[in-house]
């Protein structure tokens, strides 16, 4: 069955050429130019992946974010925002609200297309037996791309997981940021290391961590992050 994307700009002719592409590459896609339509669809049809414009009417694509990570039914779906705006304080505040990635206008509908797959890969992933990581109070089961903290479900974004996985695959060794965009992102581009941080603020909230304090992902300073056993 071929994956569905939801595209959602109130541009047709951006919607026209994004669909055009993601269908000769055998997706299936549904349309919408405006947030309440968005926000309809995505609960409807329940799309493998949403590619998002973040200027729309009525409701925008950050409040449409953060409506869907809030909705324990979609929570889980990966969102890819698409915007004119590239300064980094939007592209930060769009990944803290729980985006996957984040392609700035104008764009090439091949990379659109490219984004859209590595997303989708480590979103679905490969049907494989279950597997268990364990470290210190964080359990994560692979199969069922699940992971608890002290046996409470963590909501975490496609992105999230993987860089959780990645860094419990290896605990107490230290990633360079550009090795956790390769091992567990597959793809980068220009600022990409800067939005890791903003993904690492994000699961250190999940994990519980307050204060300010590191928790269980540490900072390396001058490399970049380490998960330790015991926090």
């Amino acid at each position: 069955m071929s994956q569905r994307i939801l595209v959602v700009d109130d541009d047709r002719q951006i919607v026209r050429l994004i669909r055009s592409y993601l269908e000769q590459n055998g997706f299936d896609t549904l349309v919408a130019y405006d947030g309440h339509e968005a926000l309809h669809l995505i609960r409807a049809e329940k799309p493998d992946l949403v590619v998002l414009d973040l200027m729309l009417p009525e409701i925008d694509g950050w409040e449409i974010t953060r409506i869907v990570r809030s909705d324990p039914s979609i929570s889980a779906t990966p969102i890819i925002m698409l915007t004119a705006r590239v300064e980094d304080t939007d592209r930060i505040v769009g990944l803290e609200m729980g985006a996957d990635d984040y392609i700035p206008k104008p764009f090439n509908p091949r990379e659109v297309v490219a984004r859209v797959r590595a997303v989708l890969r480590r979103t679905q992933g490969d049907a494989r037996p279950a597997n268990i990581l364990q470290v210190g109070p964080i359990r994560m089961d692979l199969d069922r791309h699940q992971a608890t903290v002290d046996g409470r479900m963590l909501d975490l974004t496609p992105t999230e997981f993987d860089l959780l996985k990645l860094l419990m695959s290896y605990p107490e060794r230290a990633f360079t940021r550009m090795e956790m965009i390769d091992q567990a992102l597959g793809y980068a581009y220009e600022g990409m290391e800067r939005t890791i941080d903003s993904h690492i603020k994000n699961l250190r909230k999940k994990l519980g961590i307050s204060r300010g304090e590191p928790g269980y992902i540490e900072t390396v300073y001058g490399v970049g992050y380490r998960l330790v056993g015991d926090a």
